[in-house]
């Protein structure tokens, strides 16, 4: 490893002090130590705010700020990216998981490739983190174009450098926020596949996109691109069309089970 710069980790909260203890723990266990957490806190009503006061006590790494008022995921992603400090960004909410040399093997990766946008394949657990059998790869190479196409990273496995990108703050959507993001990086570095499973995605949260039905999926893609995007109506309807088209694509081509 030839790097030993500050990995800032962007993990937005609400409501999930059933899980954050482990994901916290699951950040705490990696390989590469040399992070902060920084949990953005969207007025949670139940014990995330005090699991999480707990652990930055302890390690001074975990970052707590809280919201000023409920704002949603996009503003409360925007809000953690103004904190952060490191040279690397990266994501992970409050409900997933990484295996422990998930930062150190994609860092090496970005460096020894000259790479500035990168994601890595996951596995989908249930919710009481059981691993159901499935693998979620991806393209090698994404351009900005083909990031307009569709969605393929998840959010849990991102990292871009924030010196060679900058500040990425986005619409403030209600679904899809991760992809916005992702669009706006792709505009300065294309994105590149760590072909190894290196985190954990809980499937079936209650709220999450990939539990709607297409009429939603249809409604939160144009919203996308319409909104946040500022495309007129036909550009919007056909750059969602080929998401469900690809999405279709997707399951077929990089969903695999073991």
């Amino acid at each position: 490893m030839q790097s030993n710069d500050i990995v800032s980790i962007i993990t937005p909260s609400y409501n999930c002090g059933q899980y954050i203890e482990e994901t916290i723990k699951s950040i705490q266990t990696q390989t590469y130590q040399n992070w902060e957490l920084l949990i953005q806190d969207d007025c949670s009503i139940d014990s995330t705010r005090k699991l999480v006061e707990k652990y930055a006590a302890e390690d001074p790494r975990i970052k707590y700020e809280c919201n000023s008022y409920n704002s949603g995921a996009a503003i409360t992603r925007n809000n953690a990216l103004r904190r952060a400090q490191g040279k690397w960004i990266a994501f992970l909410d409050s409900d997933d998981l990484w295996y422990p040399e998930k930062l150190e093997k994609q860092i090496e990766f970005m460096i020894s490739k000259g790479y500035h946008f990168s994601y890595t394949c996951y596995c989908e657990i249930n919710e009481q983190a059981k691993e159901t059998g499935k693998i979620v790869r991806g393209p090698n190479h994404i351009t900005k174009w083909g990031m307009f196409m569709y969605c393929w990273p998840g959010c849990l496995t991102v990292m871009y450098d924030r010196e060679y990108v900058g500040l990425i703050q986005i619409a403030d959507i209600k679904k899809n926020n991760d992809y916005a993001m992702w669009l706006k990086v792709c505009r300065k570095a294309n994105c590149y596949l760590l072909d190894e499973c290196l985190a954990k995605y809980r499937k079936g949260r209650s709220g999450s996109i990939s539990t709607h039905g297409y009429f939603s999926l249809i409604k939160w893609h144009y919203k996308l691109f319409k909104d946040a995007e500022g495309m007129n109506n036909i550009s919007a309807l056909f750059f969602t069309v080929v998401n469900l088209l690809c999405g279709i694509y997707k399951k077929i081509r990089y969903i695999n089970t073991k």
